[in-house]
This record gives C-alpha cells, structure tokens and sequence, in this order.
C-alpha cells in the first residue's frame, strides 16, 4: 500500500506544483500558539494565502508574475495603523526571499537577525529604526518568519483570474485602517470575510463550540467541511513544519471552548466548583462536531515548494537508528548534544551575505572568525571546520525526526538531509586523512531500508 500511496500523493502534488501557470488558489492558514498563547489560550493565528495574488506593497495587490510564490494577508493589531498587511510567502514563513537560503537550523538570535534584515531591506518606511538606529519594539515581527515559530496547516481551494481580480479590486480600494477587536473582529474574522469572497459561507463562526466567537481552528475547521461537501473542488491540506532549532516548539491548537474541555487544570476545577457550567462546557464542545485534527491525511510542504507524504513511525525510527549508528561510529569524543554546541557557537555570531548573496553566520573558532553557511546551498562551501557543519546538520536532523503531534518532514527530505550530513562526514574523513566509514558511506548511498 505505501508505493501506492505515495504515488497517489506524488500525481496530487505535481497537480499543486502546475497550478501556478492553470489555476489559482485560496488558502486558510491555521497557525499553532506559541509563547503565552500556547501556554493559556492557544487558539493560534489565522492568515490567508493566495497563490496568484502578490504585494505590490505591503497595503496593495496585484496579480503574480511568472515564477512568483503568492501572497499571505491577515489581520494585524498595532503595526502601523494598517488593518491587513500583505507579506510575500517565503519572507512570510521564512524571513527570506529564496527557499535556498532557509536555515536549516535556527535559534532565537538568528530569527531576530533573519527578521530586522527582512525589515530593513522592505519595511523600513512602515516600521523604521528606533531612535538610535536599533531595532524597534512592537507587533512587527509577526509579519515575518512565522514558520520560526511555529506549525502550520494549510488548507487550500482552486480559484478563478476573474475572482482574483475582483478580489484585488475589493481590497485594493478599501479603507485599510486598523479595526483589530478580539471578540468581534479579529484575525480569524478576517480569514472568514476573505474566504467567503471565494466561497460564500464556507467559513463560519462557531455559535455553540466558540461561544459566537471567530476562532482560527474553527475558521478552518468549517473550510474543510464545506470542501468534503463539495469533494468536486478537491481540497488540498498541507502541513508547514517549524523550521528545526533551539526555539521552543509550538503548541497544538485549540478553538475557545476546547481550550477548557481539553486543559484538565480548568476543566477539573469546572466540575468541581460548578458540575453544570463544566458539563456545559463539555457539551457545548462536543455539540460543535468534537475534534478536528489538521494534519489528517495531510501533505507536508518542502521548502522548495513541493509536496510530499510525510514521513511514517516506522521510517522515522529507521532513519533514528541509523543517525545514531552514523554519529557513534564518526565520533572521536564522548557522546554529546550537538543542539547544545550549536547553540552556544550562535551566541557571539553575527548574520552575513556570502559572495553569492546568501546568509552565513560568522562565529567564533578558537582565535578565529570563520563563516558558517546555514542553508542547503552554502552549508557545505564555506571554510568553517567540518566539526561545526556536522552539529548543524545532526542538530536538524535530530529535530526532523522528533516525534510530535504533527509530521516534522517527510522520506524525500529526510534523504537530502541525509546526503549533506553524509558529505561533511567525508570532508572530516578526508581532512583527516582517514577512511571515510562505512556507515557514512551507507547513507550516502541513500539512507536506511
């Protein structure tokens, strides 16, 4: 069943990957919590992607041109009086313009560096330095590197050029003046007016599970219900990992009642203290349609754009294994956590261009300042020592392949990932004018069985 199921998976991706030149998308974002959300709340963030619509500014659209990746639109509070403010995909999930030169591990630091370049280089009218020339405080930086924090679902429906513009047309001539309210207009709201545009009444505001409150689970939620009613559209779900790091990894998300019926502490104390408003709370949940899961069946994102079937429990302790093996037998000191090497090497670096454009980190090496490339383009091309690439690279990889109540990356990623950890092992081996060992070998010869 897998081969043929992951066929299945690669003709539907390869669908997604043509529709740029034949058709047109609309997409709900369901973004996990994090921080105080995910520790109280956590309902999230809800965003809207358009795959044939682009900025021409950050307060005005225009279709794509040729080789353009699409638009993501939400609702803002406190960023510079705007009410939606459109950000290009990549900077919106990655803080970079090039799926190329996505980190392939990140911490706060980098984020931070990522993001103030970001704004900078497009933002700095809208959002200008402080007055000394530092970064700014505020909401900003939720315009860009959303995927830094946290996991994303996708869920996308097939629209017309004629519906495009018209949406265009809307929202270009419209006033855009911040009307952020958290009960009665907020992000999710926004999700809803703007997919409803497309869809009429295809997302709705949950009148018993959510209180009468637009939440982002269930603006989601009820987008996938109007697609299994009309199977004829052909939904495609999709999942954004989290960019591998040191940053605290997002929470799942929660509608407003299920934050009480799922979360014990509240839940527990309901009953205690008042049997009929917990159970209230509990048939309300339950009245709502119960559970939504949005990684079901879903497909996960790459950063070059594609899709592909998300790594399975038995691959991922296969490809476990042998990462261990791999590590064990290269090692030349006792066993240590390269997520913690790495991440005490970022703490006095400072973000760079390489020759070539691409972001680098210059760290310190003993009595020296190497440059460090972070991305799958330059990480094996810069002069820093081999030791360093390979904490990188294990570092992420270990991350990948974390369970969690989401898929991290899927079989093809995993091998590419496979095949860079595999070269800077060979790199050590022939710096050291040593064999290059067998389990290195193995997995650049394509990974476990």
């Amino acid at each position: 069943m897998r081969p043929l199921r992951i066929l299945a998976l690669s003709l539907l991706a390869l669908l997604f990957l043509g529709a740029a030149g034949a058709r047109a998308d609309v997409a709900v974002l369901l973004e996990e919590p994090y921080s105080y959300d995910g520790a109280f709340a956590g309902t999230g963030h809800a965003a809207v992607y358009l795959s044939n619509i682009c900025a021409e500014s950050p307060v005005s659209l225009r279709r794509c041109l040729p080789g353009e990746s699409g638009v993501v639109i939400s609702r803002y509070h406190r960023i510079a009086g705007y009410d939606w403010i459109a950000v290009p995909l990549y900077p919106y999930l990655y803080a970079v313009e090039k799926p190329q030169d996505i980190p392939l591990f990140a911490d706060v630091k980098l984020e931070a560096s990522l993001r103030d370049r970001y704004r900078r280089l497009n933002y700095e009218q809208m959002i200008p330095d402080g007055p000394e020339g530092e970064t700014p405080p505020g909401d900003w930086y939720e315009l860009i590197g959303s995927a830094y924090d946290r996991t994303l679902y996708a869920f996308q429906l097939p629209t017309s050029a004629a519906q495009d513009d018209a949406f265009i047309a809307k929202y270009n001539s419209r006033t855009n003046r911040m009307a952020y309210k958290f009960v009665t207009n907020n992000c999710a709201d926004f999700v809803k007016e703007a997919v409803n545009f497309y869809y009429p009444k295809a997302v709705r505001r949950g009148l018993i599970s959510e209180l009468d409150v637009s939440t982002p689970k269930h603006a989601a939620k009820t987008f996938v219900q109007y697609a299994k009613k009309h199977p004829e559209l052909h939904m495609t779900a999709f999942i954004i990992p989290q960019v591998p790091g040191t940053i605290r990894r997002s929470k799942p998300v929660r509608g407003a009642l299920e934050s009480v019926f799922k979360a014990k502490k509240y839940e527990v104390t309901l009953l205690a203290l008042h049997p009929v408003v917990g159970g209230a709370f509990a048939a309300g949940y339950l009245l709502g349609g119960g559970p939504f899961n949005p990684s079901k069946n879903a497909l996960v994102f790459s950063p070059d754009g594609d899709l592909q079937a998300p790594l399975t429990a038995e691959e991922r302790k296969s490809y476990q294994k042998g990462l261990d093996e791999m590590t064990k037998a290269n090692s030349d000191a006792a066993p240590k956590r390269e997520e913690a090497t790495w991440h005490k090497l970022l703490d006095g670096a400072q973000l760079r261009l390489d020759a070539a454009g691409h972001p680098v980190l210059a760290v310190r090496n003993g009595d020296e300042v190497v440059e460090v490339g972070i991305s799958r383009g330059n990480v094996l091309n810069s002069d820093a020592p081999s030791s360093i690439v390979q904490d990188l690279l294990v570092a992420r990889m270990r991350e990948q392949l974390r369970s969690g109540h989401a898929p991290k990356t899927s079989d093809l990623e995993i091998r590419q990932d496979w095949k860079l950890l595999a070269a800077a092992f060979e790199n050590r081996a022939v710096t050291s004018n040593g064999p290059q060992s067998s389990s290195s070998a193995e997995i650049a010869g394509g990974g476990t069985n």
